[in-house]
């Protein structure tokens, strides 16, 4: 079986919670999830059971056929993954300076090859880096300690998001986990609309990595307007990530660390963590919110 297809929905005939599953029921629609049945043997239970645990792959990212990044992640929302990284990362400022993009398996992997803009090429080039990412880290690979702190990118004050559409918005993140109720090991990023309405998700099992595939789905759509809600922690680059994309909202399921709330305050971002319904803490700039 291809490690990565073209997008279609899997729907998982499965309540929130459950801990066995025995079947799934793919119908045609958005993007493809991964996962793979295993055989498991369970404490106190002499019969053994079929149990379904997340792909992590290889994906190197490829920069006008330079190798610039390899990072783990799910196998699906590849062509997001690579804009909302390109741009987090300040490879490209915008999605014009992506001409093109393909996703192809290679070396027990999956490559990425993008097209990019020469001005955008040539500065890559003066400023590469080769990075192997795990799961739980975003800086692997940085030539420095200089280059894991980059530059800070101050956003407008330009949004504002009403609390009474809070519980709304912490909800999407159950939706869009499709794959996390299956398997119990990914995160998850959404987009909202200033009024609650949701807008789109992606989920991966990196926190980073749905993170980026998110801010991919954001550019390609030409979302603005609105806040980012995530599953995981607020970390210092989950932070810098939204900031470089012009994000002023972030809710936060977990906690956030010292230098995230440092860099929200001087980036202008609006920082709340450990949301949960009729919870939140925020720690940066909350006259954004209405109704706190």
């Amino acid at each position: 079986m291809a490690l990565y297809q073209q997008p279609h929905t899997v729907v998982y005939d499965t309540p929130s919670g459950l801990d066995q599953v025995s079947s799934l029921t793919p119908t045609p629609g958005t993007a493809r999830l991964g996962a793979h049945e295993v055989t498991v043997h369970r404490l106190n239970d002499p019969v053994s059971s079929v149990d379904w645990v997340a792909e992590e792959v290889p994906v190197a990212l490829v920069y006008n056929g330079i190798s610039h990044a390899v990072m783990m992640a799910s196998p699906s929302m590849l062509e997001e993954f690579a804009l909302g990284f390109s741009l987090a990362e300040g490879i490209i400022p915008d999605a014009s300076h992506l001409y093109a993009c393909d996703v192809h398996e290679a070396c027990r992997g999956l490559e990425v090859n993008m097209t990019i803009s020469s001005e955008c090429f040539w500065k890559l080039k003066d400023r590469r880096r080769s990075m192997t990412g795990r799961t739980g880290c975003g800086i692997c690979g940085v030539e420095s300690l200089s280059e894991a702190v980059r530059e800070k990118r101050v956003v407008p004050h330009e949004q504002t998001f009403s609390m009474s559409a809070y519980p709304q918005a912490l909800s999407y993140l159950e939706e869009v986990e499709q794959l996390g109720r299956l398997t119990g090991c990914t995160h998850a990023a959404v987009w909202v609309h200033p009024d609650g309405r949701f807008a789109g998700g992606a989920e991966d099992v990196g926190r980073h990595v749905a993170l980026d595939k998110l801010l991919g789905l954001r550019a390609k759509k030409g979302w603005k307007d609105g806040a980012l809600v995530i599953s995981s922690r607020a970390s210092y680059e989950m932070v810098q990530k939204a900031a470089m994309c012009g994000i002023e909202i972030i809710f936060a399921v977990s906690a956030p660390t010292a230098l995230a709330v440092d860099l929200a305050k001087e980036c202008g971002v609006t920082l709340a963590a450990f949301c949960r319904r009729g919870r939140a803490n925020v720690y940066s700039h909350p006259e954004r919110l209405i109704g706190l």
